[in-house]
């Protein structure tokens, strides 16, 4: 294989090395899966995405594209920062406009950017009330006041957003919980500038925890919107931190962020 582009984006933020980072590399077409989880194993972020021109398109301009994203363990079936990413790199570098759609494990996904930033539409996740149990308190540090699982994750209520910005979770536990992480979440107590504050622990995914989580904002759509309306603003309060507006339409969740450019690089492979 001859000398691939990459370039590394950080996602759900305006400012360089905050956000989610993921190295995005754009291909004329299917590679090698080895390769993929090879090449993500070695970027060492939490998703690296891979995207091609859909059925033949060819030429920079292609408007449908088939995106995957690894871990730098595993391929996951949806990855929301990634997908950001790469919708930035087609905008910036590849000049796409209008709906760029993507072709994914979890269906059509489609991004449009906008002096508003990225808005992407995802599925909504399917989420049930769960019974709180003394091991969810233990695998957070804090009292949990509800709970719920979604397709993937669970998702744990606590009481104030200082509690999910001051918790610290056992990682032993939490891997037990899940098959993919564990959501904490809490609503904002003054709601002046975000309406949800939230942080993501993935470590069967290879991630203790992720910065900013654009899957995992399709189960707090679910799970927020009946009490919060369709539409607010919600926080990932890890160190790196970042924002985005969610609003649930239908049976879909818009997720809304900003990206910028921090590296470029070059696969010698």
């Amino acid at each position: 294989m001859s000398n691939i582009d990459f370039i590394q984006v950080d996602a759900f933020t305006d400012q360089p090395f905050r956000g989610n980072p993921a190295a995005v590399v754009v291909l004329d077409g299917p590679v090698d899966e080895f390769w993929m989880q090879s090449v993500a194993n070695e970027m060492n972020l939490s998703e690296t995405a891979f995207c091609h021109p859909s059925d033949n398109q060819g030429g920079g301009r292609a408007t449908e594209w088939d995106l995957r994203w690894f871990t730098p363990v595993s391929e996951v079936d949806l990855c929301g920062h990634a997908t950001l990413a790469t919708a930035h790199v087609l905008a910036s570098e590849h000049e796409i406009t209008g709906d760029i759609g993507f072709h994914t494990r979890s269906g059509r996904l489609s991004a449009v950017s906008g002096d508003y930033g990225i808005r992407l539409d995802f599925p909504v996740d399917l989420i049930e009330t769960r019974d709180v149990t003394q091991v969810m308190g233990d695998a957070v540090g804090t009292e949990v006041v509800a709970a719920g699982r979604g397709v993937t994750d669970l998702l744990l209520e606590v009481a104030t957003a200082a509690e999910v910005r001051q918790c610290s979770p056992d990682i032993g536990i939490i891997g037990s919980l899940a098959p993919r992480g564990v959501i904490v979440t809490s609503a904002c107590d003054d709601r002046e500038h975000v309406d949800v504050v939230s942080r993501f622990f993935a470590p069967n995914g290879g991630i203790v925890e992720d910065p900013v989580t654009g899957s995992a904002h399709t189960t707090l759509a679910a799970w927020w919107t009946p009490r919060l309306g369709l539409a607010f603003r919600a926080e990932q309060a890890s160190p790196r931190g970042g924002q985005m507006d969610v609003e649930l339409v239908g049976e879909r969740v818009h997720l809304t962020g900003r990206a910028v450019t921090v590296a470029r690089g070059i696969l010698l492979t």
